[in-house]
């Protein structure tokens, strides 16, 4: 396999390539050792492992993604996936891509070089991005600053950035979800709502830092238009009957009750 991008990092040379079948488990481990995947990621059966093999494939055999790994040394120190953008790209998109991680962004550009892509990667939050007025025609989050950031300012800066006639497109954990998700770790969502619906916004989890955040849906459609955005449609996504997960947090059979996902599309006024 080619590597994709070298450089140094700290003293040690870091090799990128993008990821193989072999890589699979040793991707699983660093992200069960990560804060935030700690409480999703882990292999602990060979059920565990085929689920991440059926969605290493689907990666793999997808050509808007890339899986990549790092290397230093003979150690896997890391792993990214890149999607989408530079599928618009090739399409003749002129893309902007924007990341709150420096590192994130300097792979972005070595793969850029590897692959033949050119767009701007800028450094910062989407709570303030530093880009002008109406910009964009399309506007796109996927489990990024949808959750990570405070919609009450990355949105408001989306609509900011978009054209008249614009789309924002964004991909979150459904509302219902996060009412049903239990505070331990490993427990998925179940049949009980184990939180009030109302006021729903910011959640932290014990014995974790990370923050996220998660609107019900009134106060979303309320936010949304108050920023100049015309709710187009609320996508509650459900699973196939033969879906596998890789995700403790939520059963195939409860998915399948009630959506785990959702995807909202709105326009700019």
């Amino acid at each position: 396999m080619d590597d994709l991008a070298t450089f140094e990092l700290g003293g040690s040379t870091v090799v990128l390539r993008r990821a193989e079948a072999g890589d699979i488990r040793s991707i699983v481990d660093l992200l069960a050792a990560d804060q935030l995947g700690a409480t999703r990621d882990g292999v602990n059966t060979a059920q565990d492992l085929a689920a991440y093999q059926v969605a290493f494939r689907a990666i793999d055999a997808d050509p808007a993604h890339v899986l990549v790994v790092a290397h230093a040394g003979q150690q896997l120190v890391g792993t990214l996936q890149l999607s989408f953008i530079p599928g618009l790209a090739r399409r003749g998109a002129r893309a902007v891509g924007l990341d709150n991680s420096a590192a994130q962004l300097a792979t972005a550009r070595q793969l850029q070089d590897r692959f033949g892509l050119r767009y701007p990667l800028i450094h910062a939050s989407a709570e303030q991005a530093p880009l002008a007025d109406a910009r964009f025609d399309l506007a796109i989050s996927e489990y990024g600053a949808s959750i990570w950031c405070d919609p009450y300012a990355w949105i408001p800066e989306a609509a900011r950035l978009l054209r008249p006639g614009g789309q924002l497109i964004f991909l979150v954990n459904s509302a219902l979800l996060m009412l049903a998700v239990p505070d331990e770790d490993d427990q998925p969502a179940t049949e009980r709502l184990l939180r009030p619906y109302f006021g729903m916004h910011r959640f932290e989890w014990p014995g974790d830092e990370s923050v996220e955040f998660h609107l019900g849906h009134g106060e979303m459609i309320r936010l949304l238009r108050g920023c100049g955005l015309e709710v187009e449609d609320l996508l509650e996504l459900r699973p196939d009957p033969d879906a596998i997960t890789r995700y403790p947090f939520v059963t195939l059979e409860w998915a399948r009750q009630w959506p785990c996902e959702e995807v909202w599309k709105a326009r700019k006024r």
